[in-house]
């Protein structure tokens, strides 16, 4: 068991797959001891920030907490708003963006490569 605590994990940044924008990264899993099969962050998009749209080699989740935002899989588009999640599927090509006045603060799941086991990622 790895009890983490997300404050210790913090860092401002730009979002992935793009760099729209600014973001808090909540890295919870990468201060999970190795090896570990999944990864499960969180991320506060600030305003007018997005992951921007990418393909992607296995199913993702992502989860809203607060605030509201667009998900897009592969061009169809969903607004999100907290309790809601969008489950993307491998294959597609997909992001997320900010929208109103409010961050969106999201919780992104996805199991890592298979060969990243063996790796010790």
């Amino acid at each position: 068991m790895a009890v983490i605590d997300e404050r210790d994990t913090v860092r401002e940044e730009a979002p992935p797959h793009g760099a729209i924008g600014m973001s808090t990264a909540y890295r919870i899993s990468d201060a999970a001891p190795a090896p570990r099969a999944m990864e499960f962050r969180r991320r506060v998009l600030h305003v007018d920030a997005a992951i921007g749209e990418h393909p992607i080699d296995h199913d993702e989740v992502y989860y809203v907490t607060s605030g509201e935002g667009e998900v897009v899989s592969d061009g169809r588009r969903a607004r999100l708003r907290p309790g809601m999640a969008a489950y993307l599927y491998r294959g597609a090509v997909v992001g997320i963006r900010q929208k109103g006045k409010e961050p969106l603060s999201l919780i992104i799941a996805y199991p890592n490569p298979p060969g990243a086991l063996a790796k010790g990622r």
